[in-house]
């Protein structure tokens, strides 16, 4: 699969761990960064992986940061990206099946390796269900083409 990758220096030890580990499970991986341990703006690295998964560059996204928070608050400002916070395995599971996220967000700082491998391989796995699902997922969109079209 084809995955963008991005973090702030607070998620730069746990990018570099998954770099390995996905690369090994035979991933096609875009490092968009930071890979420097010094200040920056998580919101650039956000849109960057977001950019590559809205345009259909990649598959799907990870981005990384201290809680996760920020970084997925970024990346959801990009048209058609739907990213959540995995904090939980049900969670990630119900994120894909129900909401159809293309992108996931985690917090180096709350988060443990085997944790946040476990949930990736439920990301990565798990189908969404469509059905009446689908229609919460076009009624997303359509805000998105709205406020689209208050900017104009």
């Amino acid at each position: 699969m084809k995955i963008a990758i991005g973090n702030d220096r607070q998620g730069l030890l746990l990018k570099r761990d998954l770099l390995i580990w996905l690369s090994e499970k035979g991933h096609n991986l875009t490092d968009v960064g930071t890979n420097e341990d010094g200040p920056c703006d998580y919101p650039i690295f956000a849109e960057s992986v977001a950019s590559l998964v809205s345009n259909g560059t990649c598959e799907r996204g990870i981005v990384i940061c201290a809680t996760g928070v920020g970084i997925s608050i970024a990346a959801n400002k990009v048209a058609g990206i739907r990213c959540g916070l995995a904090y939980d395995d049900e969670v990630t599971k119900l994120m894909r099946q129900h909401n159809d996220v293309n992108m996931i967000a985690f917090g180096q700082r709350f988060m443990s390796l085997e944790d946040v491998k476990r949930r990736l391989e439920i990301f990565l796995n798990t189908d969404f269900l469509g059905g009446y699902h689908q229609e919460r997922i076009t009624l997303i969109s359509q805000i998105e083409e709205k406020q689209r079209g208050m900017k104009q």
